[in-house]
Protein backbone atom coordinates (compact mmCIF):
# COMPACT_ATOMS: atom_id res chain seq x y z
CA UNK A 1 0.00 0.00 0.00
CA UNK A 2 3.13 2.42 0.68
CA UNK A 3 4.56 1.76 -2.98
CA UNK A 4 1.18 2.57 -4.32
CA UNK A 5 0.46 5.45 -2.11
CA UNK A 6 3.91 7.00 -3.04
CA UNK A 7 3.16 6.09 -6.71
CA UNK A 8 0.33 8.54 -6.45
CA UNK A 9 2.32 11.15 -4.77
CA UNK A 10 4.67 10.66 -7.56
CA UNK A 11 2.63 11.62 -10.26
CA UNK A 12 0.33 14.37 -8.58
CA UNK A 13 3.49 16.06 -6.67
CA UNK A 14 5.76 16.61 -9.88
CA UNK A 15 5.46 19.00 -12.57
CA UNK A 16 3.84 18.68 -15.54
CA UNK A 17 7.45 17.50 -17.72
CA UNK A 18 8.79 15.63 -14.51
CA UNK A 19 5.11 13.65 -13.97
CA UNK A 20 4.87 12.95 -17.60
CA UNK A 21 8.43 11.61 -17.65
CA UNK A 22 7.63 9.44 -14.26
CA UNK A 23 4.75 8.12 -16.27
CA UNK A 24 6.80 7.20 -19.20
CA UNK A 25 8.97 5.14 -17.12
CA UNK A 26 5.78 3.44 -15.46
CA UNK A 27 4.79 2.60 -18.79
CA UNK A 28 8.00 1.56 -20.65
CA UNK A 29 8.60 -1.13 -17.50
CA UNK A 30 4.85 -2.36 -17.54
CA UNK A 31 5.10 -2.80 -21.44
CA UNK A 32 8.52 -4.41 -21.09
CA UNK A 33 7.40 -7.04 -18.94
CA UNK A 34 3.92 -7.73 -20.08
CA UNK A 35 5.37 -11.13 -22.23
CA UNK A 36 7.15 -12.58 -19.11
CA UNK A 37 4.09 -14.15 -17.58
CA UNK A 38 3.12 -16.93 -19.26
CA UNK A 39 6.45 -18.81 -19.00
CA UNK A 40 7.03 -18.78 -15.79
CA UNK A 41 5.85 -22.53 -14.74
CA UNK A 42 6.93 -25.18 -17.54
CA UNK A 43 3.23 -26.98 -17.60
CA UNK A 44 -0.13 -25.93 -16.76
CA UNK A 45 -3.49 -26.83 -17.91
CA UNK A 46 -6.46 -24.25 -18.71
CA UNK A 47 -9.44 -24.26 -20.50
CA UNK A 48 -11.28 -21.87 -22.77
CA UNK A 49 -15.02 -20.72 -23.87
CA UNK A 50 -15.36 -19.15 -26.87
CA UNK A 51 -18.50 -17.54 -28.76
CA UNK A 52 -19.80 -15.50 -31.16
CA UNK A 53 -22.89 -14.22 -31.91
CA UNK A 54 -23.92 -12.07 -35.00
CA UNK A 55 -27.57 -9.90 -34.10
CA UNK A 56 -29.94 -8.02 -36.43
CA UNK A 57 -32.79 -5.49 -35.69
CA UNK A 58 -34.25 -6.16 -32.13
CA UNK A 59 -31.57 -8.60 -30.90
CA UNK A 60 -32.66 -11.13 -33.24
CA UNK A 61 -29.52 -14.35 -33.76
CA UNK A 62 -28.77 -14.04 -37.13
CA UNK A 63 -25.85 -16.76 -36.37
CA UNK A 64 -23.33 -17.60 -34.05
CA UNK A 65 -21.13 -20.47 -31.91
CA UNK A 66 -20.59 -21.22 -28.39
CA UNK A 67 -17.13 -23.46 -28.22
CA UNK A 68 -15.20 -25.16 -25.32
CA UNK A 69 -11.43 -25.85 -25.61
CA UNK A 70 -9.13 -27.45 -23.27
CA UNK A 71 -5.28 -26.44 -23.26
CA UNK A 72 -2.60 -28.42 -22.36
CA UNK A 73 1.54 -28.72 -22.99
CA UNK A 74 2.51 -31.29 -25.38
CA UNK A 75 5.84 -32.28 -26.83
CA UNK A 76 7.00 -28.58 -25.65
CA UNK A 77 3.94 -26.44 -27.32
CA UNK A 78 0.71 -25.26 -25.48
CA UNK A 79 -1.90 -27.37 -27.71
CA UNK A 80 -5.25 -26.47 -28.21
CA UNK A 81 -8.01 -29.50 -27.84
CA UNK A 82 -11.75 -29.17 -28.81
CA UNK A 83 -13.88 -30.04 -26.34
CA UNK A 84 -17.15 -29.08 -27.22
CA UNK A 85 -19.20 -27.36 -30.49
CA UNK A 86 -22.64 -25.53 -29.53
CA UNK A 87 -23.43 -28.29 -26.62
CA UNK A 88 -22.38 -30.93 -28.47
CA UNK A 89 -18.67 -33.02 -27.57
CA UNK A 90 -16.56 -33.63 -30.03
CA UNK A 91 -15.05 -37.05 -30.55
CA UNK A 92 -12.28 -38.74 -29.30
CA UNK A 93 -10.99 -39.40 -32.65
CA UNK A 94 -11.50 -35.77 -33.84
CA UNK A 95 -10.47 -34.46 -31.17
CA UNK A 96 -6.69 -36.38 -31.41
CA UNK A 97 -6.93 -34.92 -35.11
CA UNK A 98 -7.15 -31.35 -34.59
CA UNK A 99 -4.35 -31.64 -31.74
CA UNK A 100 -2.00 -33.18 -34.09
CA UNK A 101 -2.57 -30.83 -36.84
CA UNK A 102 -2.47 -28.14 -34.06
CA UNK A 103 1.17 -29.36 -32.98
CA UNK A 104 2.05 -30.01 -36.51
CA UNK A 105 1.24 -26.11 -37.14
CA UNK A 106 3.23 -24.68 -34.05
CA UNK A 107 6.41 -27.12 -34.93
CA UNK A 108 6.03 -25.31 -38.37
CA UNK A 109 6.27 -22.32 -37.04
CA UNK A 110 8.90 -23.28 -34.82
CA UNK A 111 11.08 -24.16 -37.77
CA UNK A 112 10.64 -20.47 -39.30
CA UNK A 113 11.71 -18.89 -36.13
CA UNK A 114 14.52 -20.70 -36.28
CA UNK A 115 15.53 -20.44 -39.36
CA UNK A 116 14.95 -15.93 -38.95
CA UNK A 117 17.34 -16.68 -36.42
CA UNK A 118 19.85 -18.41 -37.59
CA UNK A 119 19.31 -21.21 -35.02
CA UNK A 120 18.31 -25.08 -35.12
CA UNK A 121 14.93 -25.81 -33.72
CA UNK A 122 15.03 -28.04 -30.72
CA UNK A 123 11.74 -28.83 -30.97
CA UNK A 124 10.94 -30.31 -34.25
CA UNK A 125 10.98 -34.10 -34.15
CA UNK A 126 10.56 -35.98 -31.14
CA UNK A 127 11.75 -39.01 -32.05
CA UNK A 128 15.58 -37.99 -31.79
CA UNK A 129 15.74 -38.63 -28.20
CA UNK A 130 13.16 -41.43 -27.88
CA UNK A 131 10.30 -38.73 -25.59
CA UNK A 132 10.44 -35.38 -25.08
CA UNK A 133 8.32 -34.54 -21.54
CA UNK A 134 5.63 -32.65 -21.75
CA UNK A 135 7.06 -29.69 -20.14
CA UNK A 136 6.61 -26.00 -22.14
CA UNK A 137 9.82 -24.81 -24.09
CA UNK A 138 8.25 -22.91 -27.00
CA UNK A 139 9.78 -19.32 -27.42
CA UNK A 140 6.71 -17.65 -28.76
CA UNK A 141 3.64 -16.65 -27.54
CA UNK A 142 0.45 -19.56 -27.11
CA UNK A 143 -2.56 -18.23 -29.06
CA UNK A 144 -4.20 -17.52 -25.96
CA UNK A 145 -1.70 -14.74 -24.96
CA UNK A 146 -1.06 -12.83 -28.45
CA UNK A 147 -5.24 -13.08 -28.53
CA UNK A 148 -4.95 -11.43 -25.04
CA UNK A 149 -2.49 -8.48 -26.35
CA UNK A 150 -3.87 -8.46 -29.76
CA UNK A 151 -3.46 -4.68 -29.75
CA UNK A 152 -0.14 -4.82 -30.26
CA UNK A 153 1.29 -2.11 -27.66
CA UNK A 154 4.62 -0.18 -28.25
CA UNK A 155 6.30 1.99 -26.20
CA UNK A 156 4.71 5.45 -27.06
CA UNK A 157 6.68 8.07 -24.75
CA UNK A 158 4.16 11.78 -24.12
CA UNK A 159 0.76 9.61 -24.59
CA UNK A 160 0.08 8.66 -21.73
CA UNK A 161 -2.44 10.68 -19.43
CA UNK A 162 -2.82 9.59 -15.52
CA UNK A 163 -6.63 9.75 -15.05
CA UNK A 164 -6.11 8.56 -10.76
CA UNK A 165 -6.50 6.00 -8.17
CA UNK A 166 -9.26 3.15 -8.89
CA UNK A 167 -10.16 -0.43 -7.44
CA UNK A 168 -10.02 -2.85 -9.49
CA UNK A 169 -10.44 -7.07 -8.77
CA UNK A 170 -9.69 -5.79 -5.08
CA UNK A 171 -7.03 -4.00 -5.66
CA UNK A 172 -5.64 -0.37 -5.86
CA UNK A 173 -4.46 0.78 -9.51
CA UNK A 174 -4.00 3.56 -11.96
CA UNK A 175 -6.15 4.40 -14.23
CA UNK A 176 -4.60 5.77 -17.09
CA UNK A 177 -5.05 6.95 -20.92
CA UNK A 178 -3.47 6.13 -23.82
CA UNK A 179 -3.35 8.41 -26.95
CA UNK A 180 -1.71 5.92 -29.46
CA UNK A 181 0.65 7.02 -32.40
CA UNK A 182 2.18 3.63 -32.77
CA UNK A 183 -0.58 1.01 -32.00
CA UNK A 184 -1.59 0.00 -35.90
CA UNK A 185 1.94 0.83 -37.08
CA UNK A 186 2.99 -2.70 -38.42
CA UNK A 187 5.71 -1.88 -40.43
CA UNK A 188 5.51 -3.77 -43.12
CA UNK A 189 6.91 -3.41 -46.52
CA UNK A 190 4.57 -3.33 -49.16
CA UNK A 191 6.07 -3.50 -52.88
CA UNK A 192 3.48 -1.22 -54.09
CA UNK A 193 4.33 2.65 -53.18
CA UNK A 194 0.54 3.69 -53.76
CA UNK A 195 -0.85 0.39 -51.02
CA UNK A 196 2.26 1.60 -48.85
CA UNK A 197 0.99 5.18 -48.50
CA UNK A 198 -2.54 3.77 -48.24
CA UNK A 199 -1.52 1.98 -45.30
CA UNK A 200 -0.03 4.33 -43.85
CA UNK A 201 -2.97 6.94 -44.38
CA UNK A 202 -5.34 4.32 -42.91
CA UNK A 203 -2.73 3.36 -39.50
CA UNK A 204 -2.58 7.14 -39.32
CA UNK A 205 -6.36 7.93 -38.99
CA UNK A 206 -6.63 4.44 -36.88
CA UNK A 207 -4.24 5.78 -34.72
CA UNK A 208 -5.66 9.42 -34.10
CA UNK A 209 -9.53 8.26 -33.64
CA UNK A 210 -8.68 5.24 -30.94
CA UNK A 211 -8.37 5.83 -27.00
CA UNK A 212 -6.71 2.86 -24.68
CA UNK A 213 -7.52 2.91 -21.23
CA UNK A 214 -5.48 0.86 -18.97
CA UNK A 215 -5.75 -0.23 -15.62
CA UNK A 216 -2.22 -0.88 -13.95
CA UNK A 217 -0.52 -2.18 -10.96
CA UNK A 218 2.38 -0.08 -10.36
CA UNK A 219 3.55 -2.68 -7.63
CA UNK A 220 3.08 -5.48 -10.10
CA UNK A 221 3.79 -3.18 -13.01
CA UNK A 222 1.23 -5.51 -14.81
CA UNK A 223 -1.69 -4.94 -17.04
CA UNK A 224 -4.76 -5.93 -15.71
CA UNK A 225 -7.35 -4.21 -17.51
CA UNK A 226 -7.66 -2.28 -20.98
CA UNK A 227 -10.22 -0.90 -23.06
CA UNK A 228 -10.32 0.07 -26.72
CA UNK A 229 -12.36 2.21 -28.31
CA UNK A 230 -12.09 3.83 -31.94
CA UNK A 231 -14.38 6.80 -31.71
CA UNK A 232 -14.52 7.61 -35.78
CA UNK A 233 -13.99 4.66 -38.26
CA UNK A 234 -15.72 6.35 -41.34
CA UNK A 235 -12.46 6.53 -43.56
CA UNK A 236 -11.38 2.43 -44.03
CA UNK A 237 -12.51 1.88 -47.60
CA UNK A 238 -15.58 -0.08 -48.92
CA UNK A 239 -17.99 2.40 -46.58
CA UNK A 240 -20.53 2.92 -49.70
CA UNK A 241 -20.99 -1.50 -48.55
CA UNK A 242 -20.57 -1.32 -45.23
CA UNK A 243 -19.82 1.03 -42.35
CA UNK A 244 -17.99 0.35 -38.97
CA UNK A 245 -20.28 2.45 -36.65
CA UNK A 246 -18.05 1.65 -33.85
CA UNK A 247 -16.23 -0.92 -32.29
CA UNK A 248 -14.87 -1.62 -28.69
CA UNK A 249 -12.67 -4.26 -26.90
CA UNK A 250 -11.80 -4.97 -23.48
CA UNK A 251 -9.09 -7.48 -21.75
CA UNK A 252 -8.95 -8.47 -18.12
CA UNK A 253 -6.26 -10.52 -16.44
CA UNK A 254 -6.17 -12.59 -13.62
CA UNK A 255 -3.65 -13.98 -11.52
CA UNK A 256 -4.07 -17.78 -12.00
CA UNK A 257 -1.22 -18.59 -9.81
CA UNK A 258 0.79 -16.67 -7.15
CA UNK A 259 3.05 -13.76 -9.23
CA UNK A 260 1.84 -15.41 -12.52
CA UNK A 261 -0.88 -13.10 -14.24
CA UNK A 262 -2.71 -14.97 -17.64
CA UNK A 263 -5.71 -13.76 -19.59
CA UNK A 264 -9.50 -13.93 -18.16
CA UNK A 265 -11.41 -12.64 -20.33
CA UNK A 266 -11.72 -10.85 -24.15
CA UNK A 267 -14.82 -9.08 -25.36
CA UNK A 268 -15.03 -7.15 -28.39
CA UNK A 269 -18.20 -5.39 -29.84
CA UNK A 270 -18.65 -4.13 -33.24
CA UNK A 271 -21.87 -2.36 -34.99
CA UNK A 272 -22.05 -2.51 -38.85
CA UNK A 273 -24.27 -0.76 -41.06
CA UNK A 274 -25.47 -2.82 -44.19
CA UNK A 275 -27.34 -1.58 -47.12
CA UNK A 276 -30.21 -3.21 -46.12
CA UNK A 277 -29.78 -2.86 -42.22
CA UNK A 278 -27.49 -2.70 -38.76
CA UNK A 279 -25.80 -5.53 -37.28
CA UNK A 280 -24.46 -6.11 -34.04
CA UNK A 281 -21.53 -8.63 -33.43
CA UNK A 282 -20.18 -9.62 -30.12
CA UNK A 283 -17.11 -11.79 -29.72
CA UNK A 284 -16.16 -13.02 -26.49
CA UNK A 285 -13.49 -15.49 -24.87
CA UNK A 286 -13.06 -16.64 -21.55
CA UNK A 287 -10.16 -18.55 -19.67
CA UNK A 288 -10.65 -20.61 -16.71
CA UNK A 289 -9.50 -23.34 -14.48
CA UNK A 290 -5.58 -23.10 -14.84
CA UNK A 291 -4.40 -25.60 -12.70
CA UNK A 292 -0.55 -27.06 -12.38
CA UNK A 293 -0.42 -30.05 -14.09
CA UNK A 294 2.64 -31.77 -11.74
CA UNK A 295 3.19 -30.83 -8.49
CA UNK A 296 6.59 -30.69 -9.15
CA UNK A 297 6.53 -27.53 -11.74
CA UNK A 298 8.84 -25.30 -10.35
CA UNK A 299 8.95 -21.31 -11.47
CA UNK A 300 12.08 -20.26 -13.79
Amino acid sequence: MRVFTAAIAVLLALGSVSAQSDLDQLMSEVLSRRDDNWKKLQQYVLEERETFQLAGSGGIRLYGFDRDYSWFVKEGFFVRSPVRADGVTISESERRQAEEEWLTRQRRRDDRRAAREGRTSELTDPAATGSIEDVLKQSFEPEFIQAAYFLKFKFDPGQYAFVGPEDLAGRRVLRIEYYPTKLFSEGRTRPSRRVRKRDEQIEEKLNKSSLVTLWIDPVERQILQYEFHNIDMDFLPLRSLARIDGMDATMRMAQAFPGVWLPQAIALKATVSLAMAAVDARYDVEYHDYKLADVSIRVQ
